[in-house]
């Protein structure tokens, strides 16, 4: 069994902890926590499994990599913490483990990383011999590995479009929805989220890494950006009111651009209400989904809806994301130390996993 930790223990740390506790080669040796009202408290508990794991959270750091875990589920975010993020996914790959995280999205791409982001994760790796593949919540798998495998059923392919679409007002997260994302905010304020270019630093690797995959060339990188604000005062059961004229919904690109034209891109369409912007795409159910479509001969369309933790569609997003993640381990274990993206880890089938105790 592969002793694997747990760093964190918010949206995406609660679905690492049931992925690992499921995993038929994996065994939770320890769960990292910040918040000290967390600490001491079982992984089953924080996970919502309604049943103990026999694992109390802890703070200590230094004492749970010194250890020697072989896996580091990393869960801790990064989007308002990258300084500590990066050094504390090096610290975990200096001590020679397996991280996978979705936190450092500079490496969804590694070979157009910023030196400063790559170069310290390649540097731990020669020292501790441990390895690192990062892959989104958005999710990674819906940008990277499913467009892929959808486009090679093509005769031809114009273009391939990959879509996150969702209502926010199940979410809980309310730092990153109100001022990362600016739901809630008024129509002046400036969210650092999609300020110029900031979408292009989040996703601009995995569109870059679909035309690598793809064997195309891209002239260069563009953005589009819409927002819209509140017509009614909503309220939701996670985060609170949004008031009427605030911003209620958000549409943006990352473009690829090939030849003059948009042929690969990665589009987010959020809301925290159904009812602002109605005449942008939704999904099926009206919650939350993720879409590829491929513009060509023949068009295809594949829409992904997955939940957890109740019926919640954010939740399911991020399941299944985390369990792109948590299925690499076994895999990375096996492979050489090294820092991998989504084109060198397979997706596999769910070995070991099928009719196993819904937990």
């Amino acid at each position: 069994m592969i002793s694997t930790v747990v760093w964190g223990t918010g949206n995406v740390g609660r679905a690492a902890i049931r992925a690992v506790e499921a995993h038929p080669s994996l065994t939770l040796a320890a769960v990292v926590v910040h918040n000290p009202d967390k600490v001491g408290r079982d992984a089953g508990d924080l996970a919502g499994l309604g049943r103990e794991l026999g694992v109390a959270a802890t703070d200590d750091v230094e004492a749970v990599l010194a250890a020697g875990p072989r896996a580091v589920v990393y869960a801790a975010s990064g989007d308002i913490r990258p300084d500590e993020a990066l050094a504390d996914v090096v610290r975990a790959v200096r001590a020679g483990a397996v991280v996978v995280t979705p936190s450092m999205y500079a490496l969804y791409d590694p070979p157009s990383a910023p030196p400063e982001l790559r170069d310290p994760v390649l540097a731990a790796v020669a020292e501790g011999r441990g390895s690192m593949f990062v892959s989104g919540v958005d999710p990674g798998w819906g940008n990277d590995v499913l467009p892929l495998l959808i486009s090679g059923l093509g005769t031809t392919v114009d273009a391939i479009r990959c879509q996150e679409i969702f209502d926010y007002s199940t979410y809980d997260q309310p730092d990153s929805v109100r001022y990362l994302v600016g739901m809630g905010q008024p129509m002046d304020y400036e969210p650092l989220m999609l300020a110029p270019s900031v979408p292009t630093m989040v996703w601009g690797g995995q569109v870059r890494l679909m035309a690598r995959a793809l064997g195309a060339e891209l002239d260069e990188l563009r953005e589009t950006m819409e927002r819209r604000p509140l017509d009614a005062t909503v309220r939701t059961r996670t985060m609170g009111q949004f008031e009427a004229g605030t911003q209620g919904a958000v549409r943006f690109e990352v473009q690829g651009i090939i030849e003059g034209e948009p042929r690969i891109v990665v589009e987010h369409i959020t809301r925290i209400h159904p009812s602002c912007a109605p005449e942008w795409p939704a999904p099926p159910d009206g919650s939350g989904a993720h879409r590829v479509i491929i513009e060509g001969r023949p068009r295809i369309e594949v829409t992904v809806e997955a939940t957890d933790e109740g019926e919640n569609r954010s939740a399911g997003g991020n399941a299944t994301a985390v369990g792109r993640l948590v299925s690499a381990i076994d895999w990375l274990v096996d492979a050489a130390p090294g820092l991998y993206d989504a084109l060198d880890v397979p997706l596999r089938p769910a070995v070991g996993k099928l009719g196993r105790r819904r937990r």
